[in-house]
């Protein structure tokens, strides 16, 4: 079976006459393959699959793929005619947890959508409404047929959505206003001490970071009474000790509820997850859930990248996580250089260690949140003026926020140009568009991208000027695992190929021992005070960071991949008795 997408955006027959029409060999038998009109319509039924059209497109309009073989079912929703379409859905498990994986575009969002009832499942046919009798005959004798029926009577749904970087622009005022609307079941004070965000409800929605609103949400909704909950990558902006405190409160949630989650850290969804339904496909053009399975087998199934019971390949090589030798202390020239910082916001004091940037090295930074990462980061940026101490060499800094903003309704090739010469040009669109995975993206509206689609684009940006220092913040937010591997590839290829150097906050560690030479901790009380280390040695770092949250990882015999040790496990006392908290042998 072939699928054929059409991006609408795109298509403009008047500036190429019908090009893709006029090309296909279906047409000139007359049967008409490509239907005319506005915009061009593409016959399924009718398409070999020659990818003539594809060609001929002058605006990369057109994509034709073909669909497993095993694939012989009908379609469970369909946006429209040669738009993406979504195979089966996963199946809430009452009493559990039940984690949702796979790269973006592939229709994770949209299941939850679907299955909270935000949207209506259209079988397939996108210009009519299913009827309830439609949806259960597709899911006659599964669990799904009783769940739509329970749904047909009013059942309670809440939906923690991926963006929370939207919660501001559609509620003004203070956090506080906005969660005590939303405790029904009485467990405000209880989540915010858990989520360690009483700090922050005198303050309005609009100054709260990336990691205090995704911690709002989270209240909210976990606040809300219902049977069922949707929680679209609640891990995004939070640090490895908020981690695993969101999902011990989603695991008691679900102790006497249903509870869907979507989200792209392996160990947050090995952590608090019961089952896992892998999603696999062609990214905007269809997406099919496998099976459900249990947690560890789920996950390696898709770092493997085989759905044993679809008999589907979708990932070529399979993703290994490699153990890296730490690195040690070496002597390199300076690029950057920063006196003992020190600033105050309001009620909190942020104090830097003197410390430097080595020239061609990556400067991998964590620590928990509010402890004034981003606040050091506008410091070297020089958009927040130091108290006093600061950097002392004037260097070129191009900088990535973690809030990204991008602002207007033009599009992303117009969003490029602005410091891109030549975006059009080969060297741009191999160095950066095609590593990631933008340049089908160049004609569609900065305001309609999704958030990983966004922060792939802020990177873009970022890696495009030139500059002697890359500082990101938060590069990895809403990225899937394949994504995250392939922008620490590209930074250090971008670094290296212009001899800059690099500083990176980030709260995935796995993204982070990738990328880094060396490592700078933040220690201290978040929202009161932030105590940051000089630079140092990665494994030194990484162990300093994690003694402090109180977690240990250890490694998956078969992938290599880090997964969070339960709190007071044998392993997890043997590696603290040891001080190894993250490289094991």
């Amino acid at each position: 079976m072939r699928i054929a997408i059409v991006d609408r955006e795109r298509c403009n027959p008047e500036k190429c006459n019908w090009e893709c029409f006029k090309a296909c060999p279906i047409n000139r038998k007359g049967e008409e393959c490509i239907v005319k009109g506005k915009k061009a319509e593409i016959e399924e039924a009718l398409c070999i699959g020659c990818g003539i059209c594809v060609s001929k497109c002058p605006f990369d309009a057109i994509k034709i793929v073909n669909t497993p073989e095993e694939l012989e079912e009908r379609p469970v929703h369909r946006f429209g005619k040669n738009a993406f379409v979504l195979y089966r859905l996963p199946i809430p498990k009452p009493g559990g947890v039940v984690g949702l994986l796979g790269g973006n575009g592939l229709g994770k969002s949209t299941a939850l959508k679907i299955l909270s009832g935000n949207i209506k499942p259209n079988l397939g046919e996108s210009e009519e409404e299913s009827s309830l009798d439609d949806i259960s005959g597709l899911f006659r004798g599964t669990q799904l047929q009783e769940y739509f029926h329970e749904m047909e009577d009013e059942k309670r749904t809440v939906y923690k959505p991926q963006r929370v970087e939207e919660i501001p622009r559609m509620y003004k005022g203070r956090a506080r206003d906005f969660l005590e609307k939303t405790d029904e079941r009485g467990v405000l004070d209880q989540v915010l001490r858990r989520l360690s965000i009483e700090n922050v409800m005198d303050r309005n929605l609009g100054e709260l970071s990336g990691g205090e609103l995704q911690r709002v949400a989270i209240t909210a909704t976990i606040c809300r009474d219902a049977e069922i909950y949707y929680f679209d990558e609640p891990s995004s902006y939070l640090d490895v000790y908020q981690r695993l405190q969101m999902g011990k409160l989603i695991q008691n949630l679900a102790e006497d509820r249903t509870v869907m989650v979507v989200d792209h850290d392996l160990a947050t969804l090995d952590y608090l997850a019961d089952t896992i339904h892998v999603f696999y496909g062609e990214p905007g053009a269809y997406g099919i859930v496998s099976k459900p399975y249990s947690t560890r087998k789920g996950i390696n199934a898709y770092l493997e990248g085989y759905i044993r019971e679809d008999n589907v390949r979708f990932r070529e090589d399979p993703v290994k996580f490699g153990i890296r030798a730490p690195t040690k202390e070496r002597k390199v020239s300076s690029l950057l250089e920063f006196q003992k910082t020190e600033k105050k916001l309001g009620d909190f004091e942020l104090t830097v260690e003197k410390g430097n940037l080595a020239k061609k090295e990556q400067l991998g930074i964590f620590g928990a949140n509010a402890l004034g990462k981003s606040t050091f980061a506008k410091i070297l940026a020089g958009e927040m003026e130091a108290d006093s101490g600061g950097p002392d060499r004037n260097v070129e800094i191009s900088y990535k926020p973690q809030k990204i903003e991008t602002g207007g309704e033009g599009r992303v090739i117009d969003f490029l140009s602005r410091v891109v010469d030549n975006p059009y040009s080969n060297d741009f669109k191999n160095q950066i568009l095609r590593p990631l995975g933008l340049e089908d993206l160049l004609e569609n509206k900065v305001s309609t991208l999704s958030g990983g689609e966004r922060q792939r684009l802020a990177i873009g940006v970022c890696l495009s000027r030139d500059a002697d220092i890359y500082l990101m913040d938060e590069p990895s937010a809403y990225l899937d695992v394949d994504q995250r591997l392939r922008v620490a590839k590209l930074i250090r290829s971008v670094s290296s190929r212009n001899e800059a150097s690099c500083m990176v906050i980030d709260h995935d560690i796995l993204f982070l021992d990738y990328l880094s030479d060396r490592g700078m901790v933040f220690l201290g009380e978040p929202g009161i005070r932030g105590r940051a280390l000089k630079p140092g040695e990665l494994e030194k770092s990484f162990n300093k960071f994690l003694d402090d949250v109180g977690v240990t990882f250890r490694r998956d015999p078969q992938t290599g991949r880090p997964r969070a040790n339960k709190p007071d496990s044998v392993k997890d006392r043997e590696q603290k008795e040891s001080g190894n908290y993250y490289y094991i042998e």
